[in-house]
């Protein structure tokens, strides 16, 4: 399996797994404000990674290609800032909505490296 989809299923199960414990501490706690949170974390982190990292290892060629691991660490960069960011904002910290916006655009951005290279040759 290629390096970057290991790392990628290996960030998936991290996500998961953090993803897994929000839900059961806002289901114990009867706050579900994190709820958005959560849910980005579970579709952009866990589900999103595992995808990538499947495209990659049915890809090898691609995933040989250096700007497969600059995708992956800024895919990673972007999933921490954003997460943690919105986590806080919706339990009522301020100010972090730009903070949240950069780790979006980020993960924008590691979305369309993606994509140019699904579409290139």
């Amino acid at each position: 399996m290629p390096k970057v989809s290991d790392f990628y299923f290996k960030a998936a199960i991290l996500f998961l797994i953090v993803g897994i414990g929000m839900g059961i501490l806002m289901s114990i706690s009867g706050n579900h404000s994190a709820m958005g949170a959560h849910a980005h974390l579970n579709l952009v982190g866990w589900a999103t990674s595992a995808l990538f990292g499947a495209y990659f290892a049915l890809a090898p060629a691609k995933a040989a290609r250096p700007l497969a691991m600059i995708q992956f660490g800024t895919h990673m960069v972007g999933v921490v800032i954003m997460v943690t960011a919105l986590y806080f904002l919706l339990q009522g910290a301020t100010g972090l909505e730009m903070v949240v916006a950069l780790g979006s655009i980020i993960v924008a951005v590691s979305v369309l490296m993606f994509a140019y290279m699904v579409f290139s040759r």
